[in-house]
């Protein structure tokens, strides 16, 4: 059976709040020029390569989704899935996750508008 690994809810709420209030901050400067986007880090959490690839649980109603990991990590393998809410000026609009093993980024892949 496959396990999903599920990032905390309260983390992303409180990336999407961080990403609001800058934006509300961006507003108030009017010489500024406001982009808009922001990529904000929610959380890291403990995952375990099966079968070549780590699965999750995306948060914003992306739903559940398995990532390949290169054949050269074995089934076991302990790693990072690193999740980074992805905002247009506050509101989310897509998620980025990476998979890190030893201290190096392996795979990263994005859902939704990054």
């Amino acid at each position: 059976m496959t396990t999903y690994h599920k990032f905390s809810d309260e983390a992303v709420s409180n990336a999407i709040d961080a990403a609001k209030t800058d934006m509300s901050l961006r507003a108030a400067d009017v010489g500024g020029h406001v982009r808009g986007e922001m990529q904000l880090l929610a959380e890291c959490i403990s995952v375990t390569v099966e079968d070549n690839k780590i699965c999750i649980d995306l948060p914003l109603g992306l739903g559940k989704h398995c990532i390949s990991i290169p054949v050269n990590v074995p089934n076991g393998t302990a790693a990072q899935a690193c999740l980074k809410i992805c905002t247009t000026f506050g509101i989310p609009t897509g998620v980025e996750v990476s998979v890190i093993v030893a201290g190096m980024t392996i795979v990263s892949q994005k859902f939704g508008k990054c």
